[in-house]
């Protein structure tokens, strides 16, 4: 069985609420899980203790076991300490601005140089 540690969604329309449980790969996102390990709240501020809620011992248990975090869980994992922090994604080339945005960006650089010169 491959087991992963994931998010859950709970929580109402625009207020998501997130619980950090052990699942089989298999299931669906909310669907059946093995055990809670934590919780995390996005609403909150990213200094308040609440935010991000963790079983350390529990962490633990299930990563020696061979459970494999996301990567938005591997990520709260090394801010905590329990892990190594994975290395930052670069933004996909697909976000970056098109070709005429680019142009539009040049020109309205080089207008503001010759503005200020």
């Amino acid at each position: 069985m491959s087991l992963k540690i994931r998010l859950t969604r709970g929580g109402a329309k625009k207020r998501p609420f997130y619980s950090i449980v052990i699942a089989d790969a298999r299931s669906p996102r909310d669907g059946r899980f093995i055990e809670k390990v934590g919780t995390y709240n996005p609403m909150l501020a990213k200094d308040h203790a609440e935010r991000l809620v963790l079983k350390e011992e529990r962490v633990k248990h299930w990563l020696g076991v061979g459970a494999q975090p996301t990567e938005r869980v591997a990520r709260f994992f090394g801010d905590a300490g329990l892990v190594a922090k994975p290395e930052q994604r670069e933004t996909p080339k697909k976000s970056a601005p098109k070709a005429k945005a680019q142009e539009r960006a040049k020109a309205e650089a080089a207008k503001a140089g010759a503005a200020e010169a």
